[in-house]
C-alpha cells in the first residue's frame, strides 16, 4: 500500500517566511565611522602632523625679508674733479639697486677734511651718476668727522631698502658633534648649523629679494619670433630654430 503525499500541503521555499533580524543602531554607525577614519588617513601629511621635529635646514635657517641699510663707500680721485670711470659705474649700479628695492632718500656722507677732494664738484658728479642709474630719489647731504687724517676717508652713500637675509646668525653649535658620552650622535640627524651658510649665500646673491616671495609678471611676447614661426609654418617648414655649430678639431689647430 502506497502512502499518498499531498504535495500541495507541503510548504515550498517561496512560501517559507525568512526570519527578520533587526540590527542594532550602533552596528550601522561602526562601519561608517571606520570608513571615515580610513578615508582621512589618505589626506594626512605625515611630515607636518608627526611628532618628530622638523630637521630641514630651510626650517631651521629660513630666509626672511627685512628693511636694512644698504651702503656704498667710494673713493673719488683726490686730484681730479668729479668721478672717475670706475667710481661712476659703482654709483650707477648703486642707483639701479635703489630703483629695484630702495625707498626713502639717499644719504651722502662727506668727510669734513677729505684732502684735496672738492665736495661741490664731487657731489654734483654723484647726483649725475645717480640720475643716470635711474634713481629718482631725494638726496640728503651730511658730513662726518675724520678721526685719522692720514687715512683715506671715503664718501658713503646709504639708503634703506628691502634685503634678504637669514633669520638667525650662522655658527650656532648647541650640541657636540662627537657626543661620545650620549646617544645623541647616533640619531642620524643633520647638525644644527647645517645649511646656514648655503641659505646666507643664496640670500646675498639674490638681486631682487621679492623674487623669493613670488614670480614676476610675464614680459610681452617677442612679436618678431612669433611672426617668424607663423611664416615658417605657412611655408610647411619646421618653425624651430636650427643652430649651426662648427666644431674645430684640436689636432688641426696650427697646422694651416
Amino acid at each position: 500500500m502506497k502512502a499518498q503525499i499531498n504535495e500541495t500541503a507541503m510548504p515550498t521555499e517561496r512560501d517559507t517566511p525568512l526570519p527578520v533580524r533587526r540590527a542594532h543602531p550602533g552596528a550601522l554607525l561602526l562601519p561608517l565611522g571606520l570608513c571615515a577614519i580610513l578615508g582621512g588617513c589618505a589626506d594626512i601629511d605625515r611630515m607636518s602632523t608627526s611628532s618628530v621635529p622638523m630637521d630641514d635646514y630651510r626650517n631651521r635657517h629660513p630666509i626672511v625679508l627685512a628693511e636694512e641699510s644698504r651702503k656704498l663707500d667710494i673713493f673719488p680721485p683726490p686730484a681730479g674733479i668729479g668721478l672717475d670711470r670706475r667710481t661712476q659705474a659703482q654709483v650707477m649700479e648703486f642707483a639701479a639697486l635703489y630703483r629695484g628695492s630702495g625707498q626713502g632718500p639717499i644719504n651722502i656722507f662727506v668727510p669734513t677734511r677729505g684732502g684735496s677732494i672738492r665736495p661741490n664738484e664731487t657731489i654734483g658728479a654723484i647726483r649725475d651718476a645717480l640720475a643716470a642709474g635711474g634713481a629718482a630719489a631725494p638726496v640728503r647731504i651730511t658730513s662726518y668727522p675724520v678721526m685719522n687724517p692720514d687715512l683715506a676717508s671715503p664718501i658713503r652713500l646709504t639708503f634703506v631698502g628691502l634685503k634678504a637675509r637669514v633669520a638667525d646668525p650662522c655658527g650656532q653649535w648647541p650640541s657636540d658633534l662627537a657626543s661620545g658620552s650620549s646617544v645623541q650622535g647616533w640619531e642620524n640627524k643633520p647638525y644644527w648649523n647645517f645649511g646656514c651658510s648655503y641659505q646666507s649665500m643664496l640670500a646675498e646673491q639674490t638681486a631682487d629679494p621679492r623674487d623669493l616671495v613670488g614670480p614676476r609678471a610675464d614680459d610681452p611676447a617677442d612679436t618678431q619670433m612669433r611672426d617668424r614661426g607663423i611664416s615658417e609654418i605657412r611655408k610647411g617648414n619646421d618653425p624651430s630654430t636650427d643652430w649651426k655649430v662648427k666644431n674645430t678639431s684640436i689636432s688641426t689647430v696650427g697646422t694651416e
